[in-house]
């Protein structure tokens, strides 16, 4: 299962991991968000113990939406070592977001 960050996690959770992170940037109202969120938890459970996945509502955590500049939703970022190594803005098919993840393991 996706884990939750948010404004007062993300700093543990995300920056100070050093295995790959995908952030999901979504919201409830947002449509494509909710398209792509069953992806996101497939990933998470087929990458469960090599990279980490999850979710960051936009509308409860604000100040990591603003740090990152995200003004478009869905927006999945890739960090590791806390550096964005990739991005993808917009739902798009799993195998987008799982090539990105093997590209950046």
């Amino acid at each position: 299962m996706a884990l939750e960050f948010t404004d007062a996690n993300f700093d543990t959770e995300v920056l100070a991991n050093d295995k790959l992170t995908v952030v999901d940037f979504w919201a409830e109202w947002c449509g494509p968000c909710r398209a792509i969120g069953p992806v996101v938890e497939e990933l998470a459970k087929e990458y469960d113990g090599q990279v980490k996945v999850g979710k960051l509502n936009v509308d409860h955590n604000p100040e990591v939406s603003i740090k990152y500049g995200i003004t478009s939703i869905p927006a999945i970022l890739f960090l590791k070592n806390g550096e964005v190594v990739d991005k993808q803005i917009g739902a798009v098919p799993r195998s987008i977001l799982e090539n990105k993840i093997k590209a950046n393991l």
